[in-house]
């Protein structure tokens, strides 16, 4: 890039002059720009890296193309240009000659950070003196560099302007970074970063951060220090993020990655232009500097560099807080919007700006090309097609699927969001952003998605066991209103009641039984019932969590499937849920009366801390009981325990020592009197304690002496069973004398003859499930089964009929989600948690957070450990 030659540099001490207004001599001053590019060179082949950009530069006119630092990079000039659209063109005409040069000797050019395949040993610096010193002197630092930046440059005459701007502008830089960030993958790996250049960039000594500099005398005084310290042979190796050029009268731009696309190198030069403009006004107004601590800068940029578009960021103009990236983006638009509209760029920046949040980060997009796959080649195969303007240029602004496409061909009965009257009231404005999102930007979403889970370690086990899987969340939200929750609360604590009374009484006198209620060989034959339940009649509460799984079909009408009062699992999945709905889906319409589910751990360290038996301590010593990391569930198990303050333990951190429990951690005992039991009992029962002996009988013991409570109880399986379920309606009655609030789905018992008796003549007809299943594992859906799917079942409840129960087939309602292309329909359920404290201490209170869980498609069992996905849950209050 060609202006003219820099004014003479001024003594580092001499006072900080006064700057003025651009004057005669000065034309094109916070007008004129340019870029420099840098590109790598790949073979078409091969797809790697080859240092063969000298034998392309060799046919490109040399004012425009230049050598860089390894011989597998070349380098762009635009010319001084006026506009975004003259820029633009330059741009795709420098980009063009190079592409078809390269392409005639079998190579390909790409404009990124870094390229994932890369043999270090096959490549070399560029054979100048410049280039063989900086390698001899910084070894390993310059064999690494195999990175390409871009560089935006603004005309800035006054150098002492300059450098005062560039103080000014350094905070915004960050998210310039996540907007410009490209290289998620360095020798073959995915670092992780949606930048890893950056990190590598700032390894030179003299990139970065430039410090707290008053003028281009100290600027320059700076330079000559560190030249005549041996660190550095010439000004050009000053490698500041932002700095007076050493070469043009401008202030440079260096932070970011190179850009697959044109258009994202126009953001950035807009975006840049409008900063130097505002800080330049604001210079000239006397306005104060806002100074932010270089290490919160260098994390800013850390973030940016690790995030992209896909995480937070931190805006530290506002704040040091992390924000969505997409919030950090539009608070820089949207300050910037006098600036931009007074150079006539405001309508193509705004819109490129919303193109950038709606695909995504180049590091997103690359690291979808290579899962499609699994294949690196396939992410150089699209680099090398983007950096092509020709055959990447901007969507019109209304490409992909219309209205039709996205929501009105949807449309199906059954379903609570999109009947064939159109949208349901509460879900209207959010379809509209579904709408005007569209797939493409949906995708960049779910994109982003997996970054925030993948972040945050938020997994769920599937097919028995903990694996690497990412907790499936669907971008749509479903919405309860205010009417049906409040229905569904007064029958959730009711039934929450009445459950327990019956845990009680099955391990107490048995009047249930003795009067009639549930016959005998319903509790008997259920493989819930423990013996170990019998010792727990000190708590005065023994499903202090309860998990309630309800369906709502066609009609609109709700009803109990399940209850859930052993280990039920969800709770903090559904607060995650919403957070994670809040980072990437922010533009989303919160309705007014949104029940908050922050408050959500705090109610369950309550209701852990009122478990207490009466021989705790007045602040009882609370712990949550987990397998570890195996457990399918232990991002939950995690995220609660950090969140309530309390540790999260393993049986062998558990000693009983003369009744009393502790957990023994770091060399220390600490008392525990309330154990949060996330663990299955059986695993309980028979782990090893932290001296090596069983856990089961010193525990059993503790319990009996009433000097700690299990929460839930051992024992409560009893209540899950699926047989007992069918006379639930029935404890409401005699425990409570009141009607069941809530519907039950329609249960046959196999073992009774007569019902096994319809049961076989509507196995086709009906859900067959084990009584003690629990994830789904072993349902039969007689209308979705084959023949030989029926049979087989048929021979396994035959063989132990007591083993079964039937359910009639309620036709769950389904709501939205997104596959990736389209809107699609997928069956849902709805868990809701129940929080019992004894009546002292607050009673019955149904949490305000709930799980939706849904179906994979072609199928009706929704539970997570089967595959299946969820929803964040907007539940409204009245």
């Amino acid at each position: 890039m060609t202006i003219s030659a820099s004014p003479t540099p001024q003594d580092r001490h001499s006072p900080v002059p006064a700057v003025r207004a651009p004057g005669a001599g000065e034309t094109g001053d916070l007008v004129n720009l340019g870029v420099e590019e840098e590109f790598h060179v790949v073979d078409l082949a091969s797809r790697e890296l080859v240092a063969q950009a000298p034998q392309l530069l060799a046919q490109l006119p040399p004012d425009t193309y230049s050598d860089e630092l390894h011989r597998s990079v070349a380098e762009s000039n635009t010319p001084v240009c006026q506009g975004l659209d003259e820029l633009r063109d330059a741009l795709v005409t420098t980009r063009g000659l190079l592409v078809d040069v390269a392409a005639r000797q079998g190579l390909g050019v790409v404009a990124a950070g870094t390229v994932p395949l890369v043999d270090p040993l096959r490549l070399a610096v560029t054979p100048t003196a410049r280039y063989e010193r900086m390698l001899d002197d910084y070894q390993l630092l310059v064999r690494e560099q195999l990175i390409c930046g871009a560089q935006v440059h603004v005309q800035v005459s006054d150098r002492d302007l300059a450098v005062r701007i560039a103080q000014r502008v350094t905070p915004h830089l960050p998210v310039l970074l996540a907007l410009s960030a490209s290289s998620p993958f360095w020798m073959g790996e995915d670092t992780g970063y949606a930048s890893m250049r950056s990190l590598l960039w700032q390894r030179w000594p003299t990139a970065g951060l430039s410090g707290e500099i008053a003028s281009a005398a100290e600027h320059d005084a700076l330079v000559a220090d560190l030249v005549a310290s041996g660190t550095i042979t010439d000004p050009g190796m000053i490698y500041f993020d932002v700095r007076p050029s050493a070469h043009v009268p401008t202030l440079e731009l260096r932070v970011p990655d190179a850009c697959p696309r044109v258009d994202d190198v126009i953001l950035l030069a807009g975006l840049f232009r409008a900063l130097v403009r505002r800080e330049h006004d604001a210079v000239l107004a006397g306005a104060p500097v806002v100074r932010r601590p270089a290490p919160l800068l260098r994390s800013a940029l850390w973030r940016a560099a690790r995030s992209g578009l896909e995480g937070v960021l931190v805006d530290l103009p506002r704040s040091p807080r992390p924000v969505p990236a997409a919030t950090a983006v539009t608070g820089l638009l949207t300050d910037l919007r006098p600036q931009l509209e007074d150079a006539g760029d405001w309508d193509l920046v705004a819109e490129l700006g919303a193109e950038a949040l709606a695909r995504g980060s180049s590091a997103a997009e690359q690291r979808a090309s290579y899962t499609r796959r699994g294949r690196l080649s396939d992410v150089v195969d699209a680099l090398i097609a983007t950096t092509d303007p020709r055959h990447a240029g901007r969507p019109a602004p209304h490409d992909g699927p219309s209205r039709v496409d996205v929501v009105a061909r949807y449309r199906r009965g059954g379903d609570e969001a999109l009947g064939p009257a159109g949208p349901a009231p509460r879900y209207g404005q959010l379809l509209d952003v579904v709408e005007r999102l569209g797939p493409p930007a949906l995708r960049a979403r779910e994109r982003a998605r997996d970054e925030e889970q993948r972040s945050r370690g938020v997994t769920f086990g599937v097919g028995g066991g903990a694996s690497e899987r990412l907790f499936p969340v669907d971008l749509i939200p479903r919405v309860v209103a205010a009417d049906d929750w409040a229905g569904l609360s007064a029958g959730l604590v009711q039934r929450a009641r009445a459950l327990d009374l019956f845990l009680h009484d099955v391990y107490g006198d048995r009047a249930v039984v003795a009067d009639g209620v549930v016959p005998a060989w319903v509790v008997d034959a259920a493989p819930g019932l423990r013996s170990v339940g019998a010792i727990l009649h000190r708590q005065a509460v023994r499903a202090h969590v309860c998990g309630m799984d309800l369906v709502r079909d066609g009609t609109g009408a709700w009803h109990l499937l399940e209850d859930n009062v052993r280990v039920p699992s969800g709770l903090g999945y559904a607060v995650q849920n919403r957070r994670l709905s809040g980072v990437v889906m922010p533009d989303l319409p919160r309705p007014e009366k949104l029940l908050d589910v922050e408050g959500v751990t705090a109610m369950l360290r309550e209701t852990l801390e009122a478990a207490a038996l009466p021989a705790a301590p007045e602040s009882p010593g609370v712990a949550v009981l987990s397998e570890g990391p195996e457990s399918a569930a232990w991002f939950e198990h995690r995220m609660l325990g950090e969140e309530m303050g309390v540790p999260v333990a393993v049986s062998t951190e558990i000693l009983v020592d003369d009744c009393i429990v502790y957990l023994l951690r770091e060399g220390r005992r600490r008392r525990v009197d309330v154990l949060y039991l996330r663990i299955d009992e059986e695993a309980l029962l028979h782990a090893a304690g932290a001296d090596g002996r069983p856990l089961g009988p010193s525990l059993r013991a503790a319990v009996d002496a009433g000097r700690v409570a299990l929460a839930n109880a051992p024992g409560n399986g009893v209540g899950d069973d699926k047989a007992v379920c069918a006379f639930v309606p029935a404890m409401i009655e005699y425990y409570l004398g009141e009607r069941p609030a809530l519907a039950s789905v329609p249960t046959y018992l196999c073992a009774d003859p007569d019902q096994r008796a319809e049961v076989l003549g509507r196995l086709d007809r009906l859900v067959l499930k084990p009584v003690d299943g629990y994830g789904g594992e072993g349902v039969l859906i007689g209308p979705l089964a084959t023949d030989e799917e029926i049979a087989a079942t048929r021979r396994q409840m035959l063989a132990a009929p007591h083993r079964w129960i039937a359910q009639e087939v309620i036709e769950l309602s389904t709501l939205p989600a997104f596959d990736g292309e389209a809107l699609v329909p997928r069956h849902v359920d709805l868990r809701a948690f129940v929080f019992h404290r004894p009546p002292d201490r607050g009673g019955l209170t149904v949490a305000p957070a709930a799980l939706t869980r849904v179906a994979p498609a072609g199928s009706m069992v929704v539970n997570s450990s089967r595959g299946g996905g969820s929803k964040d849950t907007w539940v409204l209050g009245e």
